[in-house]
Parts: structure tokens; sequence; C-alpha cells
């Protein structure tokens, strides 16, 4: 073939191209071009935690922001994170047929599937956020925002173990869902850490209702510490019990820096504990992420067909030496 006929069917090849891509474009929903594309969207979304809840509010806000940016309705459901109860809200959800759900995974593989299918057969899409749910979104699609749990976990104990300067045989309290298959896989990855590296780790499992409610673990937390002289680190499952350290310090007869306090989250009350010397170490999983991305990649899936979005929001640690970095966005409740 000579070069000018290659050239002539080289430039019939990228005409014909860039028309089919004319066409696909111009067969996208109008509402996709403009502000509020996502307005006839119907999403119901999991809040997690109760009202007011610290790190709840934070997704909340996260959420919110992507229903004013992106235009869908959607129904804020709130679970104190309450395991049943946000299985039951789930059926509740499927029941109701929107065009999108986004579950917080705490519930775990087995507990979902049932409704994952359900949801499959209706043609509902779904995100995941906080806990992944592998298994699920293998058998039925779906995606996933939020921190790899047994990863972060396992990070955060290693850099507890290195920042507190702990050694082989010192001792510390970890506290967490660890009766929680799903959920408790990063308070396990902790502990497994810290063990690896010869802490002895004083487990505790943590009630539900801890998480609504931190002062209720002020008993059992104060008598592990007197029960356990030595300790010399205690790791917290969540914003709202790493929040409410001082108040478990001053109970125990503890002082500002006599124990490495750690855990997972940012919020106000963690950043006045940093402040104050209480708390020396979180891992970070922007939880603001986690209520604005699964809105708005359940909308790019019904309006536009797109894939879910799996993201990984571990962000790293806060420490004494940068906590003021992420400490304004942390008072709004945006991070």
């Amino acid at each position: 073939m000579s070069i000018a006929k290659r050239t002539t069917l080289l430039r019939t090849t990228v005409v014909a191209a860039a028309t089919a891509l004319a066409a696909a474009i111009s067969t996208l929903p109008a509402q996709a071009l403009d502000a509020q594309w996502c307005k006839d969207v119907h999403i119901r979304f999991f809040v997690g935690g109760a009202e007011g809840d610290a790190f709840g509010t934070i997704v909340y806000n996260g959420a919110r922001q992507a229903a004013a940016d992106l235009g869908p309705k959607v129904d804020y459901i709130f679970s104190g994170w309450d395991i049943e109860k946000m299985v039951q809200q789930l059926r509740e959800a499927v029941a109701v047929k929107p065009n999108g759900i986004a579950m917080m995974g705490h519930p775990g593989d087995a507990a979902i599937m049932p409704l994952a299918e359900q949801a499959h057969k209706d043609g509902i899409k779904m995100m995941y956020q906080n806990v992944p749910v592998p298994t699920v979104v293998a058998a039925f699609g779906g995606g996933y925002v939020g921190a790899q749990q047994e990863q972060q976990g396992r990070a955060l104990g290693a850099e507890a173990f290195k920042l507190a300067k702990l050694k082989a045989g010192d001792k510390a309290i970890m506290i967490g869902p660890f009766e929680n298959e799903s959920r408790g896989a990063r308070e396990r990855g902790t502990v497994s850490a810290l063990k690896e590296a010869g802490i002895d780790v004083v487990q505790i499992n943590s009630a539900t209702e801890w998480a609504a409610d931190p002062n209720l673990a002020i008993p059992v937390i104060t008598a592990a510490l007197l029960n356990n002289p030595g300790v010399k680190a205690v790791g917290y499952p969540g914003g709202q019990m790493l929040g409410n350290v001082q108040t478990y310090m001053t109970a125990a007869g503890r002082k500002p820096g006599d124990i490495f306090n750690f855990g997972f989250d940012t919020s106000p009350q963690i950043v006045e504990a940093f402040k104050g010397g209480w708390v020396q170490l979180t891992a970070d999983q922007q939880p603001f992420m986690q209520g604005y991305l699964p809105i708005l990649s359940l909308c790019q899936q019904v309006v536009l067909g797109l894939a879910p979005m799996n993201v990984d929001t571990g962000a790293g640690f806060v420490t004494p030496e940068n906590y003021n970095i992420v400490a304004e966005l942390a008072k709004q409740a945006l991070r």
C-alpha cells in the first residue's frame, strides 16, 4: 500500500472515531452536564452513629455537601453504631427501592449478603463505607470508601510502638470490638502489631453503647488501669472514646503524659486532648470523604453508568507535632 493510501485510510479512521465519540457524548443525559445533574436520583445514606456523634457528624457533613453539590434526594439513616439496627434499616432501605444505598459495612459480609443480593435483583446500586465487605462486593458488586481495617490497625500499632518508645516486655491496653469479625479487624491488627514487637497487650472488648456515650466506659477503663499499674500505652477504638481520654485518665488519677494514649479519628475533642497533652497519636481516616464519595459514586453509577469507586481514605497519622494542621477543620466537623 502506498504512503498516500495509508494516509487517506488513517485520516478516514480518525474521522470515523471522532464521529463515533461525538455521537456517544450526544447521547449522555443532559443533566450530567449541568449543575445538580444527579437531581433525579434517590439515595439512602447510612451515617453509622447517632445524630451529633463526633465521627458520624463528619461523615454526615460530607454526605450533605455531596447532596448539595450534586442534587440527589438523600435519606440519612442514623444507627447509633448498633449493628442489628443497621441490618434492619438496610432491609427497610432495600424495600423502599431507591436508586442507590450507601451502607456502613459494620454488620459484616454474612449479615449484609442476602440484602445485597436482593438489592442487586432490584437494580439498586450499592456503596459501602468505613468497614469493607469484600465477599459481598465480589458477589453482587458495589464499591468501598474507607480505610482498610487490618492494614490501618497494624500501622497504628507499629507507630504507637515507635512514638511511645515501647520495648519488649512493656504492657499496653487495647480497647476494641474484637468479637466483631469485620469491624474488629482494625483493633485486632493493632494488637497483632504490638504483640509481634514483644508488647504484653491487655484486650478490653468494647460495648456498642460506648461509642454513643463514652462515659459508660469509665469504670471499665479505670479498673483496667488500677489492675495494671505498669501500663505504658492505651489504645482506643474510635474518636468518641479517644476524645474522652482526659475523663478516663483523671478518673484513674493519671496526669497528661503519664500514659501514651492513641487511637483513631479526629474531632474537636481530640484536638483539645492533643493540646492538653492527653492524646499522643491518632490514625486519620478522613470521614468527610466517607460521606462525600459514596454519594458521588452512586450518582455516577446511576446517571453515567460508571463503575463504583474504591478509595482508601486512611491518610496517615496525627501527632502533637502536626495536629495544628487539621485542628481548625476538625473543630468545624470537616476533618
